[in-house]
């Protein structure tokens, strides 16, 4: 499954370059800031496990019993992620943050039953299932952190793993006449 192999090495392999200066930095005026990018990442996975009827010791500090059947509620769940967001800046407790968000999702995933994922669920006005909101939070998680792999790139980290591109050009590869571009 996607969640077995790309999270924790995404997680570790980002996670490992952070300096504490590059968390509240922002690239440029009008955008979040590197921990806000960070914090959002896991307050939209808390938010999707307890829309997918997941309830964690995290999305029940964040939203309590708060159930999204109505627009209310789900605004209400909105504005305490938007405040976590601008609250939780700290290098050790966004990581930490972060890594149990990730857990929580993959965890959900991998111990869920075929039947449990199937289970109906309501999103936005949405008839849905738990699948597709588990795989909603994966989507999510991977665009934010492909925007924190250009932060990172904007604040002049280096990233722990090698460009998979860099002399691709120049590789030498055995490819049948078949299969040769004619021109």
């Amino acid at each position: 499954m996607e969640f077995d192999h790309a999270f924790p090495f995404s997680r570790q392999a980002l996670l490992a370059g952070f300096r504490p200066a590059t968390l509240t930095g922002c690239p440029a005026p009008g955008t979040r800031s590197f921990s806000a990018v960070l914090v959002h990442i896991a307050v939209a996975n808390f938010c999707l496990l307890h829309l997918s009827g997941v309830r964690t010791p995290d999305s029940l500090e964040l939203y309590g019993e708060l159930e999204p059947d109505s627009p209310v509620q789900r605004l209400a769940m909105v504005r305490k992620n938007l405040a976590m967001e601008r609250t939780l800046t700290g290098q050790p407790a966004v990581i930490d943050f972060l890594r149990r968000s990730l857990e929580a999702v993959q965890l959900s995933m991998t111990d869920a039953s075929a039947e449990t994922l199937e289970e109906s669920r309501s999103f936005v006005e949405e008839e849905t299932t738990r699948r597709r909101l588990l795989l909603r939070a994966l989507v999510h998680t991977h665009e934010h952190m492909g925007q924190a792999v250009a932060y990172a790139r904007a604040f002049g980290m280096q990233l722990p793993w090698p460009d998979p591109l860099a002399g691709l050009e120049n590789m030498p590869v055995d490819i049948p006449a078949e299969h040769a571009a004619t021109g």
